[in-house]
């Protein structure tokens, strides 16, 4: 991590882009969003997909085409968006500390595969989550299950950073717990200004990460190269 994201993570900056403005940490879904089940959701898509194909002058019948419909409702569905549906919610088992660990765990470099929700295009990146223990710990593989839960869902990287810390304080049973997130958005870097060095980086702390001096032992932590 180079020094441009110290200063940042030192001065606690908001890092956000042009119009990237929400009004609240939950993702924004209507009521009845699954009162149509996942077949039904796959086959209105598969006909608004072939629509949007056709309207820009594409041969639907050439054989590379004909089935690109199909294939993006079903990635819609099932793949990149399936963090919307709550019954893809990773189950976070937690287990008593027995070993009675105290210190930070951390687990950094959780590949973040997301979509913008402005311009539906992806974002990609990497996670960084850290937590004391309350008298509970959570299996490893469960943050990442948890990080990749909520990306698969059309996204802003600062809801998304929030909502992993939620959901790892309701599981543990604690305010302890932070999350770095630094990730390309091609939003920027295809599209617009196409600037495509630039990162986005976002941060929520909870509990004992609000005091400088926790904080600044986790961002050590994420900088040290694995």
């Amino acid at each position: 991590m180079n020094m441009k994201y110290e200063k940042f993570f030192e001065e606690q900056l908001d890092v956000v882009g042009d119009d990237h403005l929400s009004s609240s940490a939950d993702t924004p879904l209507r009521e009845d969003a699954f009162e149509m089940t996942d077949e039904e959701k796959i086959s209105v898509i598969e006909k608004n997909v072939y629509n949007i194909l056709e309207t820009l002058g594409m041969d639907l019948t050439d054989d590379s085409l004909k089935g690109t419909p199909k294939r993006v409702a079903k990635a819609y569905v099932n793949e990149l968006f399936g963090g919307l549906n709550p019954k893809n919610m990773p189950k976070a088992s937690t287990f008593d500390n027995k070993y009675l660990y105290k210190e930070m765990l951390v687990e950094k470099n959780i590949t973040v595969y997301s979509t913008c929700e402005h311009h539906l295009l992806p974002i990609f990146g990497k996670a960084h989550v850290a937590y004391f223990s309350n008298g509970n710990v959570i299996g490893l593989s469960k943050m990442n299950r948890i990080v990749d839960y909520f990306a698969r869902r059309p996204q802003v990287q600062e809801r998304l950073t929030i909502q992993v810390v939620k959901a790892l304080q309701e599981a543990l049973g604690t305010e302890d717990v932070a999350c770095v997130i630094d990730a390309k958005h091609l939003c920027v870097n295809s599209r617009g200004i196409k600037d495509k060095d630039c990162s986005t980086v976002t941060a929520e702390f909870g509990g004992k990460f609000k005091d400088n001096n926790v904080k600044r032992e986790f961002l050590d932590y994420i900088r040290n190269e694995s």
